[in-house]
């Protein structure tokens, strides 16, 4: 597929807009992925190549089930790495797109980025097959409250330096929610003292204009290892729900850290398991339409391939049926889930798991 000619952008950012910051082109994705929908995203690529291709499938749907659920280690899930092996049987289309900037040392940069959208039905009902937790819509969209010191004092980044809080921007966008930023009028920035000193009750109050009552306050400065570290806490209704610091050698990767951090915090108050599925373990299950040891390899041969199965592990046996105790991540409503829209077996009606080999 040709690379698709046309739109070309070019964004000069300062990634911190302060004098002591290198300047930089940066271009700004997050608000344009989401207007695409949580089921689409973007991904750097090398090259065109079938394998480049399949790599960067694997890499956008990792971005989609982590927008979805809100958890960064959605891949040490059970059954997760088995669907990002298979990421291509989710893409409903793709296009290409070359983006030119500018590098840091001036001279002209392009960039080819694959533009992949995922076929929701297949995410949602994958989701739900392997018991992930789903975070609901709406979302909050806490105001993020940012002080900087590069050495000359402290200043507050308001919605006219936004390009300042941008790594924060963006991860808040790739975890699956919004940051705000505060209008930064006069009576804002005199609020630098109280996010210096961790006067949370200040930042409280001074967020009362805005909704909802949630803020993420942070303070950025060097950390006189040529590094920089961000404090940050995280308040809801004027309770503060966590604190915690990243330490990074650039500023932006410490700035990203306090939208992550945040992601953390709502995730865990607000994301609830999936419908329809079951707690992980093992289950004696009863499958009938055994008749041959042909059935039977085809029957373990089906189940090895489900990602809601870890192990298969044989029971007992009679002339026409076998159970085996299977070791699943979200219960037998999950392996029902899996094998409701046709395939080797179908569930049965009963109290007792039983699926026949069809």
């Amino acid at each position: 597929m040709p690379i698709v000619s046309g739109a070309r952008r070019l964004i000069w950012v300062a990634t911190l807009c302060v004098a002591s910051f290198a300047a930089s082109a940066q271009r700004v994705e997050g608000d344009r992925v989401s207007a695409q929908g949580d089921f689409a995203t973007e991904v750097a690529v090398n090259g065109q190549g079938e394998g480049q291709r399949n790599n960067a499938f694997a890499r956008g749907l990792l971005q989609i089930f982590t927008r979805l659920t809100g958890d960064r280690a959605v891949t040490s899930r059970p059954g997760v790495g088995q669907e990002l092996r298979r990421a291509r049987e989710y893409v409903k289309g793709y296009d290409y797109r070359q983006d030119e900037g500018v590098s840091a040392s001036g001279a002209p940069s392009f960039k080819t980025v694959l533009v992949i959208r995922y076929d929701e039905e297949k995410i949602r009902s994958s989701i739900e097959t392997l018991g992930l937790p789903v975070w609901p819509q709406p979302r909050p969209k806490p105001v993020l409250w940012l002080a900087i010191d590069d050495g000359t004092g402290p200043r507050l980044v308001g919605l006219n330096r936004s390009n300042a809080a941008r790594p924060a921007l963006d991860q808040a966008i790739e975890r699956g929610y919004r940051l705000g930023l505060p209008a930064g009028t006069a009576a804002e920035q005199a609020l630098v003292g109280a996010i210096w000193r961790g006067d949370t009750a200040a930042i409280a109050r001074a967020s009362q204009r805005y909704s909802p009552p949630m803020q993420l306050v942070g303070k950025l400065f060097r950390d006189g290892k040529g590094g920089w570290q961000a404090d940050w806490v995280f308040i809801d209704k004027g309770k503060v729900l966590n604190k915690w610091t990243t330490s990074e050698p650039d500023a932006r990767r410490a700035i990203a850290g306090g939208a992550s951090g945040a992601a953390d915090v709502l995730v865990r108050r607000y994301a609830k398991p999936s419908e329809g599925s079951g707690p992980a373990g093992k289950y004696a299950v009863r499958f009938t339409g055994i008749n041959s040891s042909d059935d039977y390899i085809r029957l373990i041969g089906y189940l090895q391939k489900q990602a809601v199965v870890r192990r298969v592990t044989p029971v007992n046996a009679s002339p026409d049926a076998i159970t085996l105790e299977l070791d699943l991540v979200s219960g037998v409503g999950g392996l029902k889930r899996a094998t409701a829209k046709g395939g080797v077996i179908a569930g049965e009606e009963g109290d007792e798991p039983v699926f026949r080999l069809r």
